[in-house]
């Protein structure tokens, strides 16, 4: 309704006078309207969440899954081109956005151009046309503000808003490009029209135009060269070869934020502030769980050029399947943060968590070339954030699942079996056929597939699953007797101060999310008052000055970012008392004696094989030999009423599969992608 008359002219102005205050000025009717309603939804969403993740456990417990079908929503409709794999219901999400768009640009310029008239453009010492293009230019900027309002809603990892929807910011990280690219568009255009229009008019000037009231114009103008340089870097072809620049370079949104609300004010940045004030509330708990040093207890070195990383768990974390945690090494580099697939399940493996990681780019050869050497390793520093994930699964839904995977793809389809494993040996669930289709380059590679089954004092039979393995390796033509050699693994030990990987916020991390994002936002709401009423309201009433806008905007990012920092340390702070027992008991154990010793661990192939699960693997397990995948045929083989088809791997993979399964010809076929792009 923002573009419309009935807001402007009847609506806002009834709000105004409702809610204008000696404490929050015109700002109030802002913080009701626009930040207010999604920040409380978002709380009722944490609270939601908290209920389902009780609700699920129940429900796995008695392998009690409802058979919902949701599938025809998620089926692709477009599968190649600039969006990717899109479904239906994507396609109609973003058709009604742009059509949102459209009519909010067509609004504001109807309503914009019939106010113009030749007095008033006479009285700006205009023509008609520069006063009907400067409406215009203002109106490209509020339509790039409706956009900017969404842009942090897929990047707030571990907030309650995409997963009470039903999404994961890894799958949702999709609609960030697509609103980036977007605003800095109408951003750009709107710049552009504006300098054009000062040149016209005779008034370049108004570019390092910073009043004290109203638009700062020279704020405008930094802010989008942030911008600029942001857009630059996510280039496809820049962020390929110089993915660090991208990396770094996109930090610049703070700055970018900072000067967009210089440029636009308190009262227009309340648009754009629920999704940025929950991206906050994320970023901040990141960077607290990020400062610790987590135990590393082990490594296996694979002899396909990828590691194995095990680290200490604490007993209350948990997580789903494909999910994935952040890791930085700083011995690598003390800035790069990259995501790995979890391929432990914390249900299986109580006291350990796991990640595998390929040797590929720069960062993961200097890791797997530091522990494939001979020299001695004592200990490595390691700092997390995560893991993060799905808040539900759908696997006990259909009657089989497909797993394709290319290379690394593999890792999140490890963790999704083990968690079939754990259900049917602890719960006895009826659980899906398995059939999983890995395609690797070389011989050496088909190491991964034995990490399907954990390492555990505690045998779980691969045969309890209905599981068939088809690996392909396209490379090699024949089995490589030089690859089968030893699997080495590397023990280090882990510094007193190192912690176990734990809940930032506990077991309970939903509603303590709903209790910092509810009572930093009351806090923020009253301390804003005190220095509207105190500070504020004095200079605007009692005197002949106007208090500063960008001052005023100054301590509205000011108060926000001290509320959120209190409010979220001290929650943090209590969870981390509640793990100091447990923390202290698993550190113990852990420096005893352990009951399995290091050196039985370090085993080659041939000797893994021996195990009786080991051999239900081997068994299960149809190596083919320089030839790839004829997914379409392997596909339209797969029986049963409902097919999960998952697909993880190199692009050109997921879009063939996306491909076969949106054709119509097996309607049994549902696809999901699992592309880790951050």
């Amino acid at each position: 309704m923002l573009p419309t008359n009935t807001n402007k002219l009847k609506w806002l102005p009834e709000l105004r006078t409702k809610t204008n205050s000696t404490y929050y000025g015109i700002d109030g009717a802002s913080f009701l309207i626009y930040t207010s309603p999604v920040l409380f939804m978002a709380a009722l969403g944490c609270i939601y969440l908290h209920i389902a993740k009780k609700s699920n456990a129940s429900n796995m417990e008695r392998c009690n899954v409802p058979k919902l079908d949701v599938a025809i929503f998620k089926r692709p409709i477009l599968v190649k081109g600039p969006l990717g794999i899109v479904s239906g219901t994507e396609l109609a999400f973003l058709l009604m956005f742009i059509a949102l768009l459209i009519w909010s640009f067509a609004t504001y310029l109807h309503n914009g151009f019939a106010t113009v008239t030749p007095q008033l453009a006479a009285a700006d010492g205009q023509t008609i046309w520069q006063e009907k293009f400067d409406s215009a230019a203002v109106r490209v900027a509020l339509i790039g503000n409706i956009c900017l309002t969404f842009l942090f809603f897929p990047v707030a990892r571990g907030s309650s808003m995409l997963p009470f929807f039903g999404l994961t910011s890894e799958s949702s990280i999709k609609y960030h490009i697509w609103l980036g690219n977007i605003v800095m568009t109408l951003f750009t255009v709107h710049g552009i029209c504006y300098i054009i229009f000062w040149a016209v008019t005779d008034q370049i000037s108004q570019m390092v135009k910073w009043d004290k009231v109203g638009i700062s114009n020279l704020a405008g103008e930094i802010a989008l060269i942030f911008g600029l340089f942001m857009w630059i870097a996510t280039i496809p072809r820049i962020r390929r070869k110089f993915f660090e620049l991208f990396f770094y370079t996109h930090h610049l949104y703070i700055l970018f934020i900072v000067f967009f609300i210089f440029h636009v004010g308190s009262t227009y940045a309340c648009l754009m502030l629920p999704s940025f004030y929950l991206f906050m509330v994320d970023r901040y708990l990141r960077f607290l769980q990020s400062r610790n040093q987590v135990r590393l207890v082990s490594a296996r070195v694979l002899p396909c050029e990828a590691v194995e990383l095990n680290f200490s768990k604490a007993h209350g974390l948990t997580y789903n399947p494909t999910s994935v945690m952040f890791i930085n090494i700083p011995s690598i580099s003390k800035l790069q943060w990259h995501p790995f697939t979890v391929t432990s399940n914390s249900n299986l493996e109580l006291e350990k968590l796991s990640v595998v990681i390929k040797s590929g780019g720069t960062w993961t050869q200097k890791l797997y070339k530091m522990l494939s050497s001979n020299l001695a390793i004592d200990r490595l520093g390691v700092s997390v954030e995560g893991p993060y994930g799905p808040v539900s699964t759908d696997f006990l839904r259909h009657d089989t699942l497909v797993l394709i995977s290319g290379g690394s793809g593999i890792t999140p389809f490890i963790s999704i079996i083990r968690e079939l494993l754990f259900l049917k040996t602890t719960f006895k669930c009826k659980t899906p056929k398995v059939v999983l289709i890995c395609s690797f380059r070389t011989y050496s590679s088909l190491s991964m597939i034995d990490l399907i089954l954990p390492v555990s004092s505690t045998p779980y039979d691969i045969s309890n699953l209905e599981l068939q393995i088809e690996a392909y390796i396209t490379k090699d033509k024949e089995p490589q007797s030089n690859s089968h050699i030893h699997l080495q693994t590397k023990w280090f030990k882990p510094n007193p101060t190192d912690v176990s990987i734990y809940a930032i916020l506990g077991p309970n991390s939903w509603l303590w999310l709903g209790v910092i994002i509810s009572s930093s936002f009351i806090i923020f709401l009253i301390i804003i008052g005190i220095i509207g009423r105190y500070y504020i309201f004095p200079i605007d009433h009692n005197s002949n000055l106007i208090f500063s806008f960008s001052l005023r905007s100054f301590l509205h990012m000011l108060v926000i970012c001290g509320s959120i920092a209190v409010v979220a340390s001290t929650v943090v702070l209590l969870n981390k008392k509640n793990n100091a027992k447990e923390a202290k008991k698993v550190q113990n154990l852990e420096l005893s004696t352990p009951t399995v010793s290091p050196s039985s661990m370090i085993y080659n192939v041939d000797r893994e094989l021996e195990s009786l699960p080991c051999q239900s693997l081997v068994q299960a397990t149809n190596v083919h030999y320089g030839v790839r995948p004829d997914l379409r045929r392997l596909l339209f083989e797969i029986k049963g009423s409902s097919v999960k088809v998952l697909a993880s791997g190199p692009t050109k993979m997921r879009h063939e599969v996306a491909a076969i399964c949106s054709s119509g010809l097996a309607e049994n076929l549902h696809f999901e992608s699992i592309s880790f792009s951050w």
